[in-house]
């Protein structure tokens, strides 16, 4: 069944911050654009991180994340309403980058490492980067910029799966029981690997860890204007496919 987008002017009521999240899902499922667009301003920043955590490259993630949102407009009827829709959506960006991350390594020659393959040290390379001195400007302002780049720089460095897990519990706090439904892996095997990613941030970060951490991987108004804009535009350009 092809999904028609609805113009804003046909929307039944506008849309506010105040609208419930069960009303905006059944409007964009019927096409609605405004109501689409709020559902993907209210979770861009959570699903760049997840794909950039796979991806590690901003473009790449931004690409991802749009095949991904028109999937999951395409789909979003068939959302059962007793699930959690950040979680449902988080799952359908990971697959996509996922997806691509395979078909890269495929052509690049480059060993593919699944999801849920056990890890049990990162490579020695990136434990001696991760151990490395930062270096530290003398100003205030220009420490916490660097703090922020360097903490991004590391979690960049940490094997795939360890990564991924970080990114979801610990830089977006969302639950354990959370992330192993998302990437599909036993509890013990989150809490495992969040704690080896802490680890290994802390040997190269120390206590400075937790004073930049918010600031991670920042998503500013222009990135999620262009990502709900790209979506819009090409969901218009070629109608997407429910199921």
């Amino acid at each position: 069944m092809t999904l028609h987008a609805v113009p804003a002017a046909h929307a039944h009521s506008p849309i506010s911050t105040a609208t419930p999240e069960a009303a905006l899902i059944a409007r964009a499922a019927q096409g609605e654009e405004a109501a689409f667009a709020a559902i993907m301003r209210s979770h861009n920043r959570l699903l760049f991180r997840t794909a950039r955590a796979i991806l590690k490259s901003d473009e790449e993630a931004e690409d991802a994340l749009q095949d991904a949102y028109l999937r999951a407009w395409g789909a979003l009827a068939d959302f059962r309403a007793d699930a959690k829709l950040s979680t449902w959506l988080v799952r359908i960006v990971a697959n996509e980058a996922l997806g691509r991350l395979r078909r890269k390594n495929m052509l690049s020659g480059a060993d593919v490492i699944p999801l849920d393959a056990a890890m049990l040290s990162p490579d020695p390379h990136t434990q001696n980067a991760l151990t490395e001195d930062a270096e530290r400007s003398p100003e205030r302002s220009a420490m916490r910029t660097q703090l922020r780049q360097l903490i991004e720089a590391r979690i960049d460095l940490l094997p795939d799966t360890f990564r991924t897990v970080f990114m979801l519990r610990g830089v977006e706090e969302m639950s354990v029981e959370e992330v192993a439904q998302v990437l599909q892996i036993p509890e013990a095997t989150v809490r495992t690997r969040f704690f080896r990613a802490r680890s290994l941030l802390r040997e190269g970060l120390a206590s400075a860890i937790d004073v930049g951490m918010a600031d991670a991987f920042a998503f500013d108004g222009a990135r999620c204007d262009r990502i709900v804009a790209g979506v819009l535009a090409r969901q218009r350009a070629q109608p997407v496919l429910r199921g």
